[in-house]
């Protein structure tokens, strides 16, 4: 059996998420708490008793998603499970630095202040109502690319449509102007689409508008030491594994205007022998789409004490 834990991105949040880990596990408490002090407020607070559009910002919502599935990871640490148990580690979007901090690459700290600046600095590279997000349901890559540059070209201007998230074989996402990714969504329709539907989003993330997010993440990427990680990460942008910390650097760069290429990273990892996705964190989207890629990988979600110790007696069987 060859493992690879995954780690979800924005979307997955609810309230409530973690508390249940926090109060069995204290090395799980002792996660929140380290994004607490790192961030110099109660994030704990918020994702336990607060009010979900707050914590859905982008600037709460990605901090307290790592913070949730670093205190899964440490749960599973707790019985008998490291991070060693794991052939590769991946993560979808900010869940590439769950995924670092779980591999040892970064520090939960300076994770967590990465995720407030990622969040705050994709927020304002485009002022609200000037780029959406769609999902395509039932159009292949190949396909979502064409609508997208036809999207794109037949502006008036010089307007983005570009492909974001490469999630399995039946969904994909496109990223940009709204009025380019509105013109997308009849044109998916008119090229075989099962559905076409507008994502509720607050920025149009992973495409070239999310440039000056790329520039700040870069500034704020050379006043943290990343080490090479004790597990390789599959990267959202390669859709295959790098280990070298000047590389993730970059990449975690790339990433902000770059496509997540989902479906390409899971096949890559099947090839290599994974037959088991292990999804650390909140939700269970990413298992979800493992089984819609390849339904021969098993996948387990991991976010509840229960499911850790179901877990970690599997890993033992």
């Amino acid at each position: 059996m060859s493992i690879a834990f995954v780690f979800p991105g924005q979307g997955a949040q609810t309230i409530g998420m973690g508390q249940a880990l926090a109060q069995a596990y204290p090395a799980a408490r002792a996660v929140f708490d380290e994004v607490d002090e790192a961030l110099g407020e109660k994030l704990s607070g918020l994702i336990w008793e607060g009010d979900i559009e707050a914590l859905t910002l982008t600037q709460n919502a990605q901090p307290a998603l790592m913070a949730t599935s670093l205190a899964a990871m440490r749960a599973l640490a707790a019985e008998g499970v490291g991070i060693d148990r794991a052939a590769f580690v991946a993560g979808h979007s900010l869940g590439e630095y769950s995924a670092l901090a779980a591999a040892g690459s970064l520090s939960v700290a300076d994770t967590a202040r990465l995720l407030r600046i990622r969040g705050r600095a994709m927020q304002a590279a485009v002022p609200v109502g000037e780029g959406a997000m769609a999902a395509l349901l039932g159009l292949g890559i190949e396909d979502a690319e064409r609508v997208a540059a036809q999207a794109a070209q037949a502006a008036q201007g010089d307007e983005v449509c570009q492909v974001a998230n490469e999630n399995d074989p039946a969904q994909n996402v496109v990223s940009g102007h709204r009025a380019a990714v509105e013109r997308a969504l009849d044109l998916a329709k008119a090229a075989g689409a099962k559905r076409a539907l507008m994502l509720p989003v607050s920025a149009p993330f992973h495409c070239a508008l999310m440039q000056p997010a790329a520039e700040e993440m870069a500034r704020a990427l050379e006043g943290v030491t990343i080490v090479a990680p004790k597990v390789p990460l599959v990267a959202n942008v390669l859709a295959e594994a790098v280990n070298e910390p000047a590389r993730i650097a970059g990449l975690l760069v790339e990433q902000v205007t770059g496509r997540v290429r989902w479906r390409s990273s899971v096949e890559w990892m099947a090839a290599q022998g994974v037959t088991e996705v292990w999804e650390i964190g909140a939700g269970k989207a990413l298992s979800g789409m493992v089984r819609r890629i390849n339904k021969d990988v098993a996948t387990r979600s991991i976010g509840t004490p229960d499911e850790v110790t179901a877990a970690a007696a599997e890993a033992e069987a």
